[in-house]
């Protein structure tokens, strides 16, 4: 399998400020890569020069095994996260006009298809929903048949319906054996989608790998959380640290410790138990969290 993306000690300044700092990753064929970090983290400046619209200050980018070009880039599809389109026209006529930027483009039938855009294909685009929306424009992201798909935060703004109805899409795309790249502030999108992650802060790439690798090498176990009301007249003879409301003990061994708990006096009412997701990984390693 080889690599679709190859980026070797980028760089991005604006002028004394530099918004990427000698970032170097790779993405394999048939992959969904996410790139992951808060608002100031570099992200977009990333994604950008990846797509080829902003240019490195140095650095090196390579795209299916040959330095990045304009021929290409014919081979790139990109879902951008604000994009306008000419008004008055409706779905078929939008995907009619941007089919006819290109030699070969894919079948409208078949985006149509794809994205489910039948229900609403005769609607004026200004009248559709956000979901209808953005299956829209990922339609026109497919429209040149690409090998390597952008999405840039493609489910923000969604209900959580739209939005799993999206990820079904996304899931389809890569069976097919496409390629992408997935910026979001959606942990729960992150995890559920991406085999691979990169997350960034202050430019730089601060963790690397895929999500279950990395919760499984920063976080043992789960953590248990109970009121802090809970304890009152008691006594906690459990290593825990104390949380706002409530106290939270990082656990192994979940039911020795609810033993324990009981074993105490200490009411378990109220009481979560939680696995670690990427939120809480992003905050470890940066020291905020993932929607900054």
């Amino acid at each position: 399998m080889g690599e679709v993306i190859a980026v070797r000690a980028l760089v991005k300044k604006y002028g004394a400020l530099t918004a990427v700092d000698s970032i170097s990753l790779s993405v394999p064929e048939g992959c969904c890569f996410g790139l992951l970090g808060p608002n100031g983290a570099g992200k977009t400046t990333t994604i950008e020069m990846l797509e080829g619209i902003l240019k490195p200050t140095s650095g090196h980018i390579s795209l299916f095994g040959q330095p990045a070009s304009k021929a290409l880039y014919r081979r790139v599809g990109i879902q951008f996260q604000h994009t306008a389109l000419p008004d008055y026209l409706t779905v078929t006529e939008t995907l009619r006009l941007f089919a006819s930027l290109y030699e070969q483009p894919t079948p409208i039938s078949e985006l149509v298809a794809l994205c489910s855009l039948g229900e609403f294909i005769r609607q004026d685009v200004r009248k559709l929903s956000g979901g209808q929306r953005q299956r829209m424009l990922l339609a026109l992201a497919l429209i040149n048949d690409p090998d390597l798909v952008f999405l840039d935060e493609p489910t923000t703004g969604l209900d959580p319906q739209a939005r799993h109805n999206f990820w079904d899409l996304i899931g389809t795309i890569k069976a097919q054996g496409k390629t992408i790249v997935l910026t979001t502030h959606y942990m729960d999108e992150a995890q559920t989608l991406c085999d691979d992650i990169a997350i960034l802060d202050q430019g730089k790439i601060v963790a690397r790998g895929a999500p279950g690798d990395l919760l499984a090498e920063h976080f043992a176990g789960v953590l248990v959380q109970i009121p802090i009301a809970n304890l009152a007249g008691h006594t906690v003879d459990i290593p825990f640290v104390a949380c706002h409301d409530r106290i939270e003990i990082r656990t192994e061994q979940v039911d020795n410790t609810l033993q324990q708990l009981m074993a105490q006096g200490i009411p378990l009412a109220g009481m979560q138990i939680k696995s670690a997701n990427l939120d809480d990984l992003f905050l470890k390693l940066t020291g905020h969290a993932l929607r900054g």
